[in-house]
């Protein structure tokens, strides 16, 4: 099991703030979604085992998540051009964020030191915030199953 990183954001913190090109070629800010609740899920790697699952899982329950007013944005520091792919693949409703800077992954606190077959080496926690529509964070996940993810947090909703 991958040991829980230590977050620096806490449940009732305001989300910080980001813009960033999204699949699709725009540019989307936290702020454009003021009033909703934004599911920030960040993923270590386009097209591998577990960020697959997680992103099909979401993209399963898109229209529940919809429904329920709520927006899902992806975010991993790979390339727009990687992002596009990965979206046209699988046939992604919602966009994935290119943080090639890190400066989200960084703000977030989810890029840190991993350990992967007894090789360190730094990379993304899997992590999922849950931003309300008051810009503040309602709910985070520091552990996530990717197959079993997106339920959880429609639940939480």
């Amino acid at each position: 099991m991958a040991k829980t990183i230590e977050l620096n954001l806490k449940e009732g913190d305001k989300a910080p703030s980001f813009t960033a090109i999204s699949s699709g070629g725009n540019t989307i800010s936290l702020s454009d979604f003021k009033g909703k609740n934004v599911i920030l899920y960040f993923y270590p790697k386009d097209n591998t085992p577990g960020c697959t699952k997680e992103a099909c899982a979401f993209r399963d329950e898109f229209q529940a998540f919809k429904k329920k007013g709520a927006v899902i944005l992806g975010v991993s520091t790979d390339s727009l051009k990687s992002h596009e792919g990965f979206v046209s693949k699988f046939s992604l409703p919602f966009p994935l964020l290119a943080d090639e800077e890190k400066q989200i992954v960084q703000a977030y606190g989810v890029w840190g030191e991993k350990m992967f077959m007894g090789r360190k080496y730094m990379g993304i926690h899997r992590v999922t915030f849950l931003i309300g529509p008051d810009g503040k964070i309602r709910r985070i996940w520091p552990q996530v199953k990717p197959e079993e993810h997106a339920q959880e947090v429609l639940g939480a909703l």
